[in-house]
């Protein structure tokens, strides 16, 4: 069974994951996401914390570097063979590092992108195995990517 580790940041992105709360609980699967004081009842798979950060904050790239210091460790110890993120400030660090440890990226962009992308999304888009959109208009920003429609 391929083990997937799904990464989000708290908020929307994290509810437009569980979304896919199915494919979480029939495979090999945890969860990242960002520790917001808020514990998500209906996750069923483990889950673990990282710390919340804003792009706006005074330490921002101090935090920034730490969560490639913290998805290092994570990714060695749990080893999966997938990232699946929806994004925000969490799934860079998380979708670099896995690919530079082979795994394969897939990388779903915002239900709320409709008419332009995520700083996310164009970063990931570069390197993701597979990219896929929720929106057709976003595929002329992502011409590569998959149109899935929504996943809520």
């Amino acid at each position: 069974m391929k083990k997937i580790c799904f990464v989000a940041s708290s908020g929307g992105h994290l509810q437009e994951l569980l979304c896919l709360q199915e494919l979480m609980n029939n495979s090999d699967s945890f969860l990242v996401t960002e520790n917001d004081g808020i514990v998500d009842k209906g996750i069923n798979v483990p889950t673990y914390y990282v710390p919340q950060i804003n792009r706006k904050e005074k330490k921002f790239f101090c935090h920034f570097f730490k969560l490639f210091f913290l998805f290092t460790k994570l990714l060695i110890k749990k080893n999966p063979q997938y990232i699946v993120s929806t994004g925000a400030l969490i799934a860079f660090p998380a979708c670099l590092i896995g690919k530079f440890f082979g795994k394969k990226i897939i990388y779903i962009e915002s239900f709320a992108r409709i008419t332009h992308p995520s700083l996310s999304g164009k970063l990931i888009y570069r390197f993701s195995d597979l990219f896929l959109v929720q929106w057709e208009s976003m595929l002329k920003f992502y011409p590569k990517a998959i149109y899935i429609g929504g996943i809520f």
